[in-house]
């Protein structure tokens, strides 16, 4: 017996990101922390990280300790860095494990003190120049620095901070640099590598620091830009995919999907086996929706439902059940697609839900 293929699936192409990455390094000339949170953006933590494990990379970023310890289990080389606040059931596996925190209050650094009494974790920094949810502020700096020093079970490897809107807003963003730039002038080093980070993906791409020697994209080595004109060098690399189940012949007036949307003409209907269960945006109803299949542009028709979308093959007489159609990907932006549903690129692709299988097609140079 053969296994069924997938409804729905998700094609991630490893050699896009790695495309992605050296995009990175050469936009920015510094060295990369990947983020690899939330799944990796929804492509499969464990898999983009083993690829990126290879590239010769200072860190990984993740959210938390569970993530770091996926990392840990897969056998994963490059040091996790943790991307904010840990909480104090945290710590012990943090210092343990030898993983990176990013000290964002005095409390985080009395408790790494204590567990570093041993051995001396390695720790960032944190400041607070604009994004308001932890770090400190430019007025505790003299204050934290102080504390650092007479904490010997912490070894002080790095600072950085976070640009809340690099993409929005660039006279902010430039006032975040130099200010950002200024009190990294201002901290003392010991000898040692020490890495100075700011730059997310819109930072690294539009803006320069005189102090950073490391960035940190995300949604980049997915292969969308956050700032529009910087798409055209960058390979997207997850493709959204289905299958037709069935095509339908349905008259002028007839209703289609919940909410019983009324056809203004004879219509070839084709139902495709993915929805909102799978993290297809039900805001995508009603919007102009449309998705590839046979090389076409086709109309999304009424509401998406959990399981199932209906599209318009009218224009495609030979559409038949089995037929391959690409919801997001190189030819359809899955940044135009959130635009349509109200919401952001990031949030469509980590919201890609475990039904939809992983397939890792492409070869990895």
């Amino acid at each position: 017996m053969t296994e069924s293929p997938p409804r729905a699936w998700a094609e991630i192409d490893l050699a896009a990101l790695q495309d992605n990455l050296r995009v990175a390094r050469e936009q920015s000339g510094q060295e990369v922390m990947a983020v690899i949170k939330a799944g990796a953006y929804g492509h499969g933590l464990k898999r983009v990280s083993q690829v990126l494990d290879r590239e010769n990379l200072p860190f990984l970023g993740v959210a938390n300790a569970g993530e770091a310890r996926q990392l840990f289990e897969a056998g994963i080389q490059t040091r996790p860095y943790i991307l904010g606040a840990t909480l104090p059931a945290e710590r012990e596996e943090i210092a343990t494990r030898g993983w990176t925190p990013c000290l964002c209050s005095f409390e985080e650094m009395a408790h790494f003190n204590q567990l570093g009494k041993i051995s001396p974790i390695e720790a960032h920094l944190a400041l607070d120049t604009g994004m308001g949810r932890g770090g400190f502020l430019p007025h505790q700096l003299g204050a934290a620095l102080e504390k650092l020093a007479t904490s010997p079970g912490i070894k002080l490897t790095g600072v950085g901070s976070h640009l809340p809107v690099a993409d929005e807003d660039p006279e902010f963003t430039r006032s975040q640099f130099a200010l950002f730039d200024s009190l990294v002038e201002s901290i003392p080093r010991a000898p040692g590598p020490f890495h100075v980070h700011l730059s997310n993906s819109a930072g690294l791409l539009a803006f320069k620091s005189r102090t950073t020697t490391m960035v940190r994209p995300g949604l980049l080595l997915y292969g969308l830009s956050p700032i529009t004109r910087y798409q055209e060098i960058l390979k997207p690399v997850m493709s959204l995919k289905s299958r037709v189940s069935v095509v339908n012949d349905l008259p002028k007036g007839h209703g289609v999907s919940y909410g019983r949307s009324l056809l203004t003409r004879d219509t070839k209907a084709a139902v495709l086996g993915l929805g909102y269960g799978d993290g297809y945006p039900r805001a995508l109803s009603g919007k102009g929706t449309q998705v590839l299949l046979n090389g076409a542009l086709c109309p999304l028709l009424g509401r998406v439902t959990m399981d199932q979308i209906i599209v318009d093959v009218t224009e495609l007489p030979d559409c038949q059940p089995g037929d391959e159609a690409e919801l997001f990907g190189p030819h359809l932006l899955v940044s135009d697609l959130a635009t349509k549903a109200g919401t952001i690129p990031w949030e469509v692709l980590t919201q890609i839900t475990p039904r939809v299988t992983r397939v890792y097609r492409c070869r990895v140079i």
